[in-house]
């Protein structure tokens, strides 16, 4: 008899209420599962839990479950073997798998005790068998297939419509497609033997920045993801895209993460860790963000001079010089390069530019005129055939396309990503400077903006979310 497909399997459709949203710091409060057997028997159980901590009053407000309610509940340790007995053997079904999971492994690895299982997540499921539909979160399932929740955010309640919602399933998808949607999500990518066996089961579905590391804690390799999991199983995938990747595949003994509330702080962090740490397979970011400082172009005028240009480093630079720069340059000989294309493309005096030296005040049109000039590549500033407002117009015309956009705000700013669980982290910017990412506003405080230097990689990260903040929300601090 062959095995098993699809969601004609010995299931459990599990449920919990936690104190927050991260298993590292937060706690159980509620419990609830349904099994469904393959014949159709279904057997329930739930059970409040003690977290040993004080239930925040959002969450208290969110499942009605109250310090009082839980304070003659038995801890986890009493009633881990009962779910675990509930667990065994079976697929675990849960509404954004990994979170229910994951707390539950949690709460076992405190205990000494190893706990594994496959997984159907019936947010991919309804995501993969309804891609039209915008919105798959508990209450829009609910809504869409009609089904009931007599005890909505309780656990025991919420893993009903999940047992519900797979016999609805069965009903109005044709088996062998439901069958082949579960199996796929069923299936795992094979990590190699060098990792530690349990490394899937503990890589987060959310957002944030990974890091690979070799032989020795060298740092191979860092990336970022909407989804760390899937992210990191794919550099592990049998059909790799290149020598590359199937080299830096052999090499990974360690994988560590970072888990963030959105994209945003995924990206400043990858930014801030690659400059740091200089993995040896991230060749483009190391290459465009170089460990060094960020140059620029300015345009400078000495008392009765023409204007000039310099090229400086943008932290040598006071906040109001900052205002009006032209461009961002890994270092001094790239800042030069660019600036040669800009006066050769526009035909621009290098030597009013103060590119290239002059003979001085007497001599000859020839001696006192740039080279270029004298090959009808320059206008004649150097010598007084164009008029030096109108050579300073031109430069400020040809730089204008790569001047640096002013900090559009008055001072330092917070930006608030919230994940889905509700947990936030909120990014301490000013200036274009990326200071830290803070839970409370308060800790923004001691962040110190001078001890950061410019970063043209967060400067553009910051230019296009700033650009469209996606509702992020954004606090002014002055």
């Amino acid at each position: 008899m062959s095995d098993p497909s699809g969601v004609d399997r010995d299931l459990v459709c599990v449920d919990l209420e936690t104190t927050g949203g991260s298993p590292a710091w937060h706690r159980i409060i509620e419990i609830g599962t349904v099994q469904v057997d393959r014949d159709g028997a279904v057997r329930e159980w739930s059970t409040l839990v003690n977290p040993g901590t004080r239930i925040p009053p959002q969450i208290e407000a969110f499942t009605g479950i109250s310090n009082d309610m839980v304070a003659d509940a038995p801890p986890f340790e009493e009633v881990y073997r009962e779910l675990l007995e509930r667990l065994a053997g079976r697929v675990f079904v849960a509404h954004n798998a990994r979170f229910d999971y994951g707390f539950i492994r949690t709460e076992l690895a405190r205990l000494d005790v190893r706990f594994s299982a496959k997984l159907l997540c019936t947010v991919k499921l309804s995501r993969r068998l309804f891609p039209e539909q915008p919105r798959h979160n508990l209450d829009a399932v609910i809504a869409r297939h009609g089904l009931g929740c007599d005890a909505r955010h309780r656990a025991l309640g919420d893993a009903r419509v999940l047992r519900d919602l797979l016999a609805t399933l069965k009903r109005e998808i044709a088996p062998a497609r439901l069958a082949a949607v579960a199996d796929e999500l069923l299936r795992e990518t094979p990590l190699p033997p060098q990792l530690p066996p349990g490394l899937a089961d503990d890589l987060p579905e959310s957002p944030g920045v990974y890091r690979l590391y070799g032989e020795d804690g060298a740092l191979l390799y860092v990336g970022k993801s909407k989804n760390i999991r899937r992210r990191v199983l794919e550099h592990f995938a049998t059909r790799q895209r290149s020598t590359a990747e199937q080299r830096l595949a052999r090499q990974v003994r360690r994988v560590e993460w970072t888990e963030t509330a959105g994209e945003l702080g995924a990206l400043l962090i990858e930014a801030r860790t690659v400059k740091a740490g200089n993995p040896l397979h991230n060749r483009k970011l190391r290459a465009a963000g170089a460990a060094g400082a960020a140059w620029t172009l300015r345009l400078a005028a000495e008392p009765g001079a023409a204007e000039h240009v310099e090229i400086v480093e943008l932290d040598a630079l006071d906040a109001a010089a900052q205002l009006e720069v032209y461009g961002l340059y890994r270092d001094r000989r790239a800042a030069e390069r660019a600036l040669g294309e800009i006066v050769r493309a526009h035909q621009l005096c290098a030597r009013v530019l103060g590119l290239e030296r002059g003979a001085g005040a007497g001599a000859d049109v020839t001696a006192a005129s740039c080279f270029a000039y004298q090959l009808k590549r320059c206008r004649g500033a150097c010598i007084g055939a164009e008029p030096a407002a109108l050579h300073s117009a031109r430069v400020r015309l040809a730089l204008a396309g790569t001047r640096l956009k002013p900090w559009p705000f008055r001072g330092r700013i917070l930006v608030a990503e919230r994940d889905w669980r509700g947990e936030q982290d909120l990014h301490v910017l000013d200036r274009w400077r990326y200071l830290g990412t803070v839970r409370e506003p308060d800790a923004a405080e001691g962040l110190d903006a001078e001890a950061v230097s410019f970063d043209a990689d967060v400067y553009r990260i910051l230019k296009r979310f700033l650009a469209a903040p996606a509702g992020a929300r954004i606090i002014e601090l002055g």
